[in-house]
């Protein structure tokens, strides 16, 4: 097992964000967590990289209880996050937003290779390298943010929502991406809106609702599921 987390609870103020979650995932997989805006997604995911910190519970990788390692550390160890809204640094170039993407490393010639990688995965942003991130469009530059992830040479990357604001014809491109790094060989924690798309690649998935894990199971299982049809297939 790659990766786990035990019985995680955050607060924000009074409000319980997360109540007490738990859920793992294997190396190799690509695992989803699907619920409504507000459920306690995004507050996952920024608990899992060392944003928030949790009132309790446990936060293991390969082994090693990372609860209380800060967040610099967590992405030298091997987890890094394309987050909610992209996040690119709008004034600084393609390239310079995916050298930040590996600002821990020394490998200076692997790091090059890698962006070569990166330029050969996204075609678009390679012709762009030299162009300001901000003039990017939605699709560039949630590709940037995966790339930028990419640079860290992640074992798990962390999705959040990266289908948001995206014509279908690119979500199904992003989606496309998402699998081709998992079969390149990197593990996925994939946080999505969109159940029906990331249900159809994901292994396995959990249903969060208000802070709580209510289902889980394999992606055609929960895509099967009466209630995550009903809830969130608007069948």
């Amino acid at each position: 097992m790659l990766f786990r987390i035990d019985d995680l609870e955050v607060n924000y103020g009074v409000i319980r964000a997360l109540k007490g979650i738990s859920l793992h995932i294997d190396s190799g997989e690509i695992v989803t967590l699907i619920g409504a805006n507000g459920a306690g997604k995004s507050t996952a995911l920024r608990t899992i990289s060392g944003l928030i910190k949790p009132k309790s519970g446990t936060i293991l990788f390969d082994g090693a209880d990372i609860t209380k390692l800060p967040a610099t550390k967590r992405v030298a160890a091997g987890i890094s996050q394309a987050p909610e809204g992209r996040k690119i640094f709008a004034d600084m170039t393609v390239a310079e937003n995916l050298e930040i993407g590996a600002f821990l490393r020394n490998d200076k010639d692997a790091v090059r290779n890698d962006m070569h990688n990166v330029f050969e995965r996204f075609p678009i942003l390679g012709e762009r390298r030299r162009q300001q991130a901000g003039t990017l469009s939605g699709g560039e530059q949630q590709m940037l943010a995966i790339g930028r992830a990419l640079m860290a040479r992640p074992r798990l990357m962390l999705l959040d929502e990266p289908s948001l604001g995206l014509s279908p014809v690119l979500v199904k491109q992003i989606f496309s991406i998402i699998r081709e790094i998992n079969e390149a060989g990197t593990t996925i924690f994939l946080v999505e809106q969109n159940a029906r798309m990331a249900l159809k690649i994901a292994d396995r998935g959990y249903v969060i609702e208000t802070g709580e894990i209510t289902l889980s199971g394999t992606g055609e299982e929960l895509a099967a599921s009466d209630e995550v049809q009903r809830s969130y297939l608007g069948h």
